[in-house]
């Protein structure tokens, strides 16, 4: 391993000490179950996320069904109203994931939430889907968060 991975690998491990399970809702896990949320970092709640920055999110469920594909979808919701998050890769295949899902396994599910420096400072619910390729919940979940400058 060159010095740069060491580093990365170093950076990364540092980043999950300050990882807190974050409280969540289960809002439609029809195709699974979720069994832990981790934003890294975020050593309280709710997590205060700093423009500009990006952020680790590692979720860790079970699969009911098995399914070729994934697709993560992103939402903020601000006063009730859904508004979508970009993320730089929606496909749950290439998020730490090895797909085919089998049926009654267990996964974790990584991924990075940036924030970008133009979204404004504002508490809100974010609402993270990982669906199948049938369109339906792996897992579905609402977590609050904070934008913070």
């Amino acid at each position: 391993m060159d010095c740069r991975t060491g580093f990365v690998v170093f950076l990364s491990l540092i980043g999950f000490t300050f990882a807190v399970p974050v409280k969540f809702i289960d809002c439609g896990s029809s195709s699974g179950k979720v069994d832990l949320v981790d934003i890294a970092p975020c050593p309280s709640q709710p997590c205060q996320l700093h423009r500009g920055d990006s952020y680790s999110v590692n979720v860790t469920f079970s699969s009911n069904v098995e399914t070729d594909t994934s697709k993560a979808v992103v939402h903020g919701i601000i006063a009730g109203v859904p508004v979508p998050f970009p993320i730089p890769n929606d496909d749950g295949c290439k998020s730490g994931i090895q797909c085919p899902i089998q049926k009654q396994q267990s996964y974790s599910y990584m991924n990075s939430l940036p924030v970008k420096t133009e979204y404004p400072t504002i508490k809100l619910t974010v609402k993270w889907e990982l669906r199948d390729k049938d369109n339906n919940d792996l897992f579905c979940i609402k977590f609050p968060v904070q934008i913070v400058s």
